[in-house]
C-alpha cells in the first residue's frame, strides 16, 4: 500500500470513498466543496493494488485571539473503505499527514474525533491549550489539538475556526 498526494484522477473514487465510509453524501460534498475553494487544502490518499482505499484531509484553521491569530490546520475528514477499516489505513494516513505538516512548519493541527484513536498521534484535549471549538455542541473530549511550533502559539488561547464550508456540514 503506497501513501500518496491526491491527483484529479483520484476525484472520482475518493467522492465514492466518503460516500461509502459515511453512508452519506454530506462529507464528499464537503470534500468536493473544500477542493474547489481551499487552494491550501492538503489531501492524500492510500493507494492499494491501484484501488484508493483512503483519504485525508487537511485545510487551514484560525485561532483569533487576544494577542493575535494564527493559522495552523485542521483534520477532516478522513475516510477508509469499509472493508478495509481496522487495518492500520487510517494511522498510515494520519502519520503521513501530520509528518508532512509538522515538516511544512505548520503551528498546529486540529481534529473533532475519537478521543481513543486520535491521542496516539499525539493530539490533546484542546480545552488544556485553551482552545475551544467554534461549534459550541461539541463535547470537550472529542476536540484535540498537537501543536507544533510552541513559540507561534504562546499565549494564544480562544475559539478555533475552521473554514466556513464546514458550517453546512455541521
Amino acid at each position: 500500500m503506497q501513501i500518496r498526494q491526491e491527483t484529479t484522477a483520484d476525484i472520482p473514487a475518493v467522492r465514492r470513498l466518503n460516500e461509502q465510509a459515511f453512508a452519506r453524501a454530506e462529507e464528499a460534498d464537503l470534500v468536493d466543496r473544500l477542493r474547489r475553494t481551499c487552494p491550501e487544502a492538503y489531501a492524500l490518499v492510500a493507494e492499494d493494488d491501484g484501488e484508493i482505499v483512503g483519504h485525508i484531509l487537511f485545510t487551514p484553521a484560525k485561532i483569533e485571539s487576544d494577542e493575535r491569530s494564527v493559522v495552523g490546520m485542521g483534520l477532516a475528514p478522513m475516510a477508509v473503505a469499509p472493508a478495509r477499516q481496522r487495518q492500520g489505513i487510517g494511522s498510515r494516513l494520519v502519520e503521513r499527514g501530520l509528518s508532512d505538516l509538522k515538516s511544512r512548519g505548520c503551528p498546529f493541527v486540529i481534529v473533532l474525533g475519537h478521543p481513543d484513536f486520535y491521542p496516539r498521534f499525539g493530539f490533546e484535549i484542546a480545552g488544556r491549550l485553551g482552545l475551544t471549538c467554534q461549534w459550541e455542541d461539541v463535547p470537550g473530549e472529542a476536540f484535540m489539538a498537537i501543536v507544533y511550533d510552541q513559540e507561534a502559539m504562546s499565549g494564544v488561547e480562544g475559539t478555533v475556526k475552521y473554514r466556513a464550508e464546514f458550517d453546512a456540514a455541521m
